[in-house]
């Protein structure tokens, strides 16, 4: 089974190149449907599962290997003043930049799971404790599941249009999730010429 992590901030050179590779497809099996037996089945080739790392809470960078705020943003000094929680005026912000943060990545992956429905995973997330001592999503996933429906074009047409709204569901889908709509068109494109293919045939028959 193909499947894509829609991930936030993600380098998708990977999903690029298998983008591309569709596009080539289509043309091909466009190209061979006056001789359907050159052609290759549609869904033939299978992508690699990509995993998406996580985009930071802050553009104040993140500390190597953890997304989000670094832990030297809010050291408290000796002189600054506590609120009732005991943090300090620059933990306070930082908490207030993580539950934004928190907010934000819950939203956009619950967009995706949602529209995805049966072909979308649950959404999985990455933690950074704030100063507060409580856990923030700053980085989130949601797998979905970008195979072709075998020996069924129209089938696949429908479940690729589904892939692409769950792609584009959240209010600010990213760079990642329009690389992922373009697959699912590309995926689309290529049912419709094997369904086109399919009907070519039917009528030769009957003839």
């Amino acid at each position: 089974m193909d499947a894509i992590d829609f991930g936030q901030g993600a380098d998708w050179t990977a999903v690029a190149a298998l983008i591309q590779q569709r596009q080539r497809d289509v043309a091909d099996r466009v190209a061979a449907q006056a001789d359907p037996g050159v052609a290759e089945r549609a869904g033939s080739a299978r992508a690699d599962v990509v995993r998406a790392p996580e985009r930071g809470a802050s553009a104040r960078g993140a500390v190597s290997g953890e997304a989000g705020l670094g832990a030297g943003d809010a050291v408290a000094r000796p002189d600054e003043e506590t609120d009732a929680s005991g943090l300090t005026a620059p933990e306070q912000a930082v908490v207030k930049e993580l539950r934004a943060r928190d907010a934000e990545v819950r939203r956009h992956e619950q967009a995706h799971a949602a529209v995805g429905g049966q072909y979308a995973g649950a959404p999985t997330y990455s933690y950074q404790t704030g100063p507060d001592g409580r856990q923030y999503a700053v980085g989130g996933a949601v797998s979905i599941d970008v195979s072709p429906v075998d020996g069924d074009p129209g089938a696949t047409i429908s479940k690729m249009e589904v892939v692409k709204s769950a792609a584009l569901a959240p209010a600010e889908p990213s760079a990642a999730d329009r690389q992922v709509a373009a697959l699912a068109d590309a995926l689309r494109a290529q049912a419709v010429a094997d369904l086109a293919a399919e009907r070519s045939q039917n009528v030769d028959m009957r003839l």
